[in-house]
C-alpha cells in the first residue's frame, strides 16, 4: 500500500473512530483526529472518564460502521454557516478551530466531510481538508486496534481543557497490524527503564525531581566507555577540550537570539542583586566567548572546542520519559570556528567521526537527512534569505561530494542554520534521529565573530556545531533498548564473571580475577554459596557477557569453561587463549563475542 492511500486510510479511521464514540456515548465533545506513523488518534471530552474495558466495545461500533460501507462526501460551506452547524450540535471545539482559521489564515470558506450511510442518510460529519478512502470498506476491519488513552490540553495549554486522547493503530493488512504488535511486545521487554532498573545502571528520586535522572556506577561506567570514545576520534581530529559554567547572564542568550526563541524553556535565577541568569540549556553561546577572548588569525583556524557537559531545559511533567525526555542531560558538544573555505573538510572529518562511533556502538548504516528551513515561515529563522540559500548550497554539495543518499526535510534546520541529520535504525526497525552536524551562518554575526585574513582584513568566520551521541541520556535510551542491555564487550559495565563450582576453586577464582582486573578486563567474582545454577542464571539476568565456570578439570588444566551470555553456548578454552581473545576485542571494540 502506497504512503497516500494508508494516510488515507488513517485518516479516515479517525473519522470512524469518532463516529463510534458519539455512538456509544453521544454527549461527547470533539476536537481533532490526525493520521500519524503507526495509525490515527482522536482527543475527546467526554462526561464521564471511560477506561481501556471500553476500547471492545467502541472497535466493535468501528468494524460495524465499516462494514456498513459507508460513504464520504465534501461539502463546502462558509467559515459563518459551519460556525453555526457547529453550534447547533454543541461542539464548541470545532467552533474555536474555524475561528482561528479566520483569524489566522484569512479562511473564508471550509469544508466539511459528511459519512454518507447506506441508505444514503448521513450518520457522522466532521471539520476536515480531507483525504479519505471513497467506501469505508477500504479499511480492512481485522487490521486495527484500540492501543492506549493518554491525557492531552486542548491546544496544548495547561491551563485550557484537559482531553482525552485515544489512539489507535492501523495499518493495510491483518498481518501487518501482527507484525507491528509483536515489536510493540519485544519494544516492552526491551523498555530501558525497566532494563535501568535491572541493570543498576540509572534511578530516579522524588526528592531530586521528575526529569533528573541520577547515574550508578554501573551506569556512569557505560557512559563514560562512549563518551571516552567519542573523545578518543576527536582528539585525533584536532579537537581540544574546554570548559564552561553551568549559568549565564541572560544578556548572552539574548545576543545569540536564544532568549527571544527559548526563553520559556529556561531555567531561571535572579540573583540577590536582581540580576537576571539562566542554566545553560545548550553550550554554543558560550563558547563563542572563548573564541571572542582573543584576536584569531587565518593562521589560528580552525579552532575545535569539545566540552561533555550538563545542560537544563525546563520540560513539562507529561513531556518527560525516561532518559528519552529528561530536565537535566548531558550533551557530548563541540563547535568548530572555522573560515568558509574550511567548512567542507571540516563537516568530512565529523562525518567520518560519526560513521566511525555509530559502527562500532552496533548501528547499521545511517540515513542521512538534510534539514533545511521553511521558505514560507521565513519569520522562525535568523538571518537573510540569502545567506540560508547559499548554506543550504554548501550542504548539498558536501552531501553529494560524501556520494550518499539523502531525503530533504524543509522546515527542520535549526533555527540559525540547516543541519545534517542521522538517522540510526535500532534492533526492532524503529528510527531515531541521533547525531547532528548544523551549519551555522548566524552565531558568528551576532556575536561579530572573525578572524584575519591573509590581506590583514577583518573576514567573517563560520560555526559548525557537531554533536555526536548528542544528548547523552537520550542516546543511551536509543543505545540500551537497541542491545536489549546485552551491550558490546568493550562498553559493558561488567565483561567477566567468574564462578566457581565450589569452595575448593575459590583460590583458582581469586588469581583469574587478579589477572583480568590487571589486564584492565572489569570482572566480579560471584560467591559459591550460592547453587551453580542460580548464579548462571544472575549472570544472564545481569547480561556479563562472559561467564566462566571453574571446576576440578579448569583448575587442573588452567582452563576455563566460558559461556557466552548471547549464544548460550558453553566451551573450555585455555585460560591464556581465553585472556588474550578478550584483551583483543576490548581494545579493537569488537561488536561480536568470539568465544562460544
Amino acid at each position: 500500500m502506497s504512503s497516500d492511500s494508508l494516510h488515507n486510510l488513517r485518516h479516515s479511521l479517525a473519522h470512524v473512530l469518532a463516529q463510534a464514540v458519539l455512538k456509544v456515548w453521544p454527549e461527547t465533545k470533539i476536537t481533532i483526529g490526525p493520521p500519524i506513523e503507526t495509525g490515527c488518534y482522536y482527543d475527546f471530552l467526554f462526561k464521564e472518564p471511560i477506561s481501556e474495558d471500553d476500547f471492545a466495545a467502541i472497535e466493535k461500533e468501528m468494524r460495524k460502521i465499516i462494514n456498513q460501507g459507508q460513504t464520504f462526501r465534501c461539502d463546502r460551506l462558509s467559515t459563518a454557516d459551519a460556525k453555526k452547524y457547529w453550534k447547533k450540535m454543541k461542539q464548541h471545539f470545532k467552533v474555536e478551530l474555524i475561528e482561528d482559521l479566520e483569524k489566522n489564515e484569512g479562511a473564508t470558506e471550509v469544508t466539511h466531510y459528511v459519512n454518507i450511510g447506506p441508505k444514503g442518510e448521513e450518520t457522522f460529519t466532521d471539520l476536515c481538508r480531507g483525504g479519505h478512502v471513497e467506501n469505508l470498506k477500504e479499511i480492512p476491519a481485522d487490521a486495527f486496534k484500540i492501543m492506549s488513552l493518554a491525557g492531552a490540553y486542548w491546544r496544548g495549554d495547561e491551563k485550557r481543557e484537559q482531553l482525552t486522547r485515544m489512539y489507535v493503530a492501523a495499518f493495510g493488512s491483518k498481518e501487518e497490524l501482527k507484525a507491528h504488535l509483536e515489536m510493540l511486545e519485544e519494544a516492552k521487554r526491551r523498555d530501558h527503564r525497566k532494563l535501568g532498573k535491572e541493570l543498576d545502571l540509572f534511578t530516579f528520586s522524588e526528592l531530586v525531581g521528575p526529569g533528573l535522572p541520577l547515574w550508578t556506577p554501573r551506569g556512569t561506567l557505560l557512559r563514560n566507555q562512549l563518551d571516552d570514545f567519542v573523545w578518543e576520534l576527536r582528539r585525533a581530529r584536532g579537537y581540544q577540550r574546554v570548559t564552561i559554567p553551568h549559568i549565564t547572564k541572560k544578556e548572552l542568550y539574548e545576543t545569540s537570539g536564544h532568549w527571544q526563541k527559548f526563553k520559556e524553556d529556561l531555567f531561571r535565577i535572579t540573583t540577590r542583586e536582581g540580576h537576571e541568569f539562566a542554566m545553560k540549556p545548550m553550550n554554543c553561546p558560550h563558547h563563542t566567548q572563548i573564541f571572542a577572548s582573543q584576536a584569531r588569525s587565518y593562521r589560528d583556524m580552525p579552532q575545535r572546542y569539545s566540552e561533555t557537559t550538563a545542560c537544563y531545559r525546563d520540560e513539562q511533567t507529561g513531556e518527560l520519559h525516561g532518559l528519552s525526555r529528561v530536565r537535566g542531560f548531558t550533551q557530548d558538544d563541540a563547535h568548530v570556528f572555522c573560515r568558509q573555505n574550511q567548512v567542507k573538510e571540516e563537516f568530512m572529518r565529523v562525518w567520518d567521526i560519526i560513521d566511525t562511533f555509530y559502527k562500532v556502538a552496533g548501528f547499521g548504516e545511517l540515513k542521512v537527512r538534510l534539514s533545511l528551513h521553511d521558505p514560507n515561515a521565513f519569520e522562525k529563522y535568523l538571518g537573510t534569505p540569502e545567506l540560508w540559500k547559499e548554506a543550504e548550497k554548501n550542504i548539498r554539495s558536501i552531501a553529494h561530494e560524501r556520494g550518499i543518499a539523502y531525503t530533504e526535510a524543509p522546515g527542520e534546520a535549526a533555527f540559525y542554520g540547516p543541519k545534517v541529520d542521522f538517522i540510526a535504525q535500532d534492533a526492532i526497525g524503529r528510527e531515531w534521529q541521533v547525531a547532528t552536524i548544523q551549519l551555522d551562518i548566524n552565531m558568528p554575526e551576532r556575536f561579530d565573530l572573525s578572524c584575519t585574513n591573509e590581506k590583514g582584513e577583518k573576514e567573517r568566520i563560520v560555526m559548525i556545531h557537531c554533536a555526536i551521541m548528542g544528548s547523552l541520556e537520550r542516546f543511551l535510551s536509543i543505545f540500551i533498548e537497541h542491545h536489549g542491555g546485552l551491550f558490546p564487550l568493550w562498553v559493558a559495565p561488567t565483561q567477566v564473571a567468574i564462578i566457581p563450582v565450589a569452595g575448593a576453586h575459590d583460590d583458582y577464582a581469586k588469581k583469574l580475577e587478579q589477572e583480568c582486573s590487571g589486564a584492565g578486563i572489569r570482572v566480579v567474582s560471584m560467591d559459591p554459596s550460592e547453587s551453580l545454577g542460580k548464579r548462571i542464571r544472575e549472570g544472564e539476568k545481569q547480561k556479563i557477557p562472559y561467564l566462566l565456570v571453574l571446576g576440578d578439570k579448569e583448575v587442573d588444566a588452567k582452563s576455563v569453561t566460558v559461556r557466552n551470555v548471547k549464544t548460550k553456548n558453553q566451551v573450555t578454552v585455555p585460560l591464556e587463549e581465553f585472556m588474550t581473545t578478550v584483551r583483543k576485542d576490548i581494545g579493537e571494540r569488537t561488536l561480536e563475542l568470539s568465544i562460544g
